[in-house]
């Protein structure tokens, strides 16, 4: 480990001189990609029952459908990470952007359940190749005291991509009548909800080419020369010359990253504990069900008697809603600490699924429509303000604390491994909760599903207390496992 001066600061920290406007442009840049992230895992919530009048889906059929492009999630998250190591974090993003494009394009132009599969699978690939590399690549470039912050930026592009498409669908539904009514060109409604992607996936693609590649990634490769010039604009050229320093010293001991560094050889070459940690941060957060919100809000408030129109409406309040909530958390997240926040997002999601759950406990069943509900007035206010509530406390937490983790506490060592087992074990999770839920709800109905999330956010509460550790205020080279 690097030495310290006297105010406790590894020597590069000590002096550096941010050049915040270009650490800032290029972090929103490296961002662009969860905003697809955010939009491609929305946009699905309006085309529902567009995909089932299209392909004559039924209930499986349907969640297959929504959670195909999850499998893609899991094996580019899996992937990426290790290319990233061998390739670098850009380029492996520059390809993410490619697939964007593909896949926005493929999606709404498939005549058949199979193509669409295939094109939502491309997606999900760019999809998972985005959600750790972007996290790993900003923390790359950002000083540690606001790398937080600067990371969180993440979950707000997320969200952005899920209020836009959530406001596109739902603008789009309205002007042509409903998402299976024809609109330009004779093509249906919910087509067109994917091919608006095409603009953001191709203005991702073209500003890629403007930012520098992770200078730890090519200290690593043995391209110091390169890595100075990127950390002199990013830092000043004092601070430049010994943060390489820094990073050669943190690598100096060991050989160059691989798979086999997650095994812990101290400890009988089990899974190392960091890396179990990132593991249950990334599988905890998607069991406890954010993703039946935002993957399947409109069927939701459907289910229980509201018009399509109004669903989407409900969805696109979410979405702000959402979007408030992680700019509070990135207020407060170098201030108050990862951990604080992942234990108070915890308790305020089962708190609130819980009364989801109750809510949903009173409703008087359709027979001749299983999976639907009929509340009273009281009820359905109770639900709806409870599930806001709700994606409001995942936010705030979870949501962009999870990717922050993910993207610092691993050592250098690890980093670009360890976020791709997290990252697979995430989208596992997700294809997992998103597959099951229109099944749970018509087999075992809302209430009990929503119960089952309730308990998995009490039980992500107990794991942060006890497994968890802060990582506020710590340069990357200090990060040991």
């Amino acid at each position: 480990m690097a030495t310290t001066d006297t105010a406790g600061l590894p020597p590069a920290a000590a002096v550096e001189k941010d050049n915040m406007g270009f650490i800032i442009v290029t972090a929103l840049v490296a961002t662009l990609g969860g905003f697809l992230f955010g939009y491609d895992s929305g946009v699905i919530n309006g085309t529902v029952d567009g995909l089932r009048s299209a392909f004559g889906s039924d209930d499986a059929a349907t969640g297959f459908n929504v959670a195909s492009m999850l499998l893609g999630c899991a094996v580019g998250a899996a992937f990426a990470g290790r290319a990233a190591d061998l390739y670098g974090r850009r380029t492996m993003m520059i390809v993410a952007a490619v697939f964007f494009v593909i896949s926005a394009w493929g999606s709404g132009a498939a005549g058949s359940s199979m193509e669409f599969v295939v094109y939502r699978i491309l997606g999900g690939l760019a999809v998972g190749a985005a959600s750790v590399m972007a996290p790993a690549y900003i923390s790359e470039i950002a000083p540690a005291r606001m790398r937080g912050r600067l990371t969180t930026i993440q979950q707000i592009a997320i969200i952005s991509g899920l209020f836009f498409s959530f406001l596109a669908n739902y603008l789009l539904a309205n002007a042509a009548g409903g998402s299976t009514a024809e609109f330009w060109l004779g093509f249906q409604t919910w087509r067109w909800m994917f091919w608006v992607e095409l603009i953001p996936a191709i203005v991702f693609f073209l500003a890629l080419f403007a930012i520098p590649e992770s200078p730890r990634f090519l200290v690593i490769k043995g391209k110091t020369d390169k890595a100075n010039a990127v950390l002199t604009r990013l830092f000043g050229a004092r601070a430049a010359g010994l943060k390489v320093t820094e990073i050669q010293q943190s690598l100096a001991s060991d050989h160059k990253p691989r798979l086999a560094d997650l095994l812990d050889r101290k400890g009988g070459g089990f899974i190392r504990m960091i890396v179990w940690a990132g593991i249950g941060l990334a599988v905890f957060q998607q069991l406890v069900g954010i993703n039946v919100v935002f993957y399947y809000g409109a069927v939701l408030w459907q289910s229980v008697g509201l018009s399509e129109g109004d669903a989407l409406l409900i969805n696109v309040l979410s979405g702000a809603l959402s979007i408030i909530a992680v700019i509070a958390g990135l207020l407060v997240i170098d201030k108050v600490g990862r951990k604080p926040m992942l234990l108070i997002g915890s308790a305020g999601m089962a708190v609130t699924l819980g009364l989801v759950a109750f809510a949903f406990s009173t409703g008087i069943g359709d027979p001749d429509s299983p999976g639907t509900l009929s509340l009273s007035d009281e009820m359905g206010l109770l639900a709806l303000v409870s599930a806001n509530l709700y994606v409001m406390f995942f936010n705030f937490s979870w949501g962009p604390v999870m990717w922050v983790m993910l993207g610092e506490m691993f050592p250098n060592q690890i980093r670009g491994s360890g976020l791709a087992v997290s990252g697979f074990s995430q989208w596992i999770a997700n294809f997992g909760i998103t597959l099951t839920f229109p099944m749970m709800a018509a087999g075992l109905g809302l209430m009990a599903a929503y119960s089952f999330y309730a308990v998995c956010a009490v039980l992500s509460f107990a794991f942060v207390l006890f497994i968890v550790h802060e990582t506020k205020g710590k340069e990357l080279e200090e990060m040991t496992g």
